[in-house]
């Protein structure tokens, strides 16, 4: 038979009330939804016609960009220097994307790429991206496509096989 111990009881108590102070869910992905007038920055197509490719990303001062598809968001990414010098990498909240197939945004960060299939976005080839790496991996199959990328596996010379 167990005995019962305030001393566990507290102890359990003290933890979960840490967790609802400091929190143990992610974080709230900041995103944005493309106004009418807004411009890709990097090749300038409205990005509000584009919502199933809509990608961007938001600055810790509220700032952000938004793209008509995630190649040219890693573009802008890629060369922050040229097309908003005034921002570093480390100023950078959030990045998300569309996911294909649930058209919600998600976390650029955590999304699976798929290069080198046959759909392709406003500006031509494209990355596809995915919430799910099963979904990636079917879409895949039945889209010729050719790897599976995380974010950081992703370069500048990946972006310009695409162009």
């Amino acid at each position: 038979m167990t005995r019962y111990s305030p001393l566990r009881f507290y102890g359990w108590v003290l933890v979960f009330c840490f967790l609802a102070v400091y929190g143990v869910h992610a974080a709230e992905l900041k995103t944005v939804k493309p106004a009418p007038k807004e411009k890709c920055p990097v090749c300038g197509m409205f990005v509000s016609k584009y919502p199933d490719f809509a990608a961007g990303v938001v600055f810790k001062d509220g700032s952000y960009a938004v793209f008509d598809g995630s190649k040219d968001m890693f573009k802008y990414f890629f060369n922050l220097k040229k097309y908003n010098p005034s921002k570093k990498a480390e100023d950078i909240e959030s990045m998300f994307v569309t996911e294909y197939y649930g058209l919600t945004t998600v976390d650029a960060r955590k999304a699976f790429f798929v290069f080198g299939s046959d759909i392709h976005g406003p500006m031509g080839r494209e990355l596809i991206p995915f919430e799910k790496m099963p979904d990636a991996a079917s879409f895949m199959k039945d889209h010729r496509g050719k790897r599976i990328l995380k974010f950081g596996e992703i370069t500048p010379d990946i972006i310009r096989k695409l162009d």
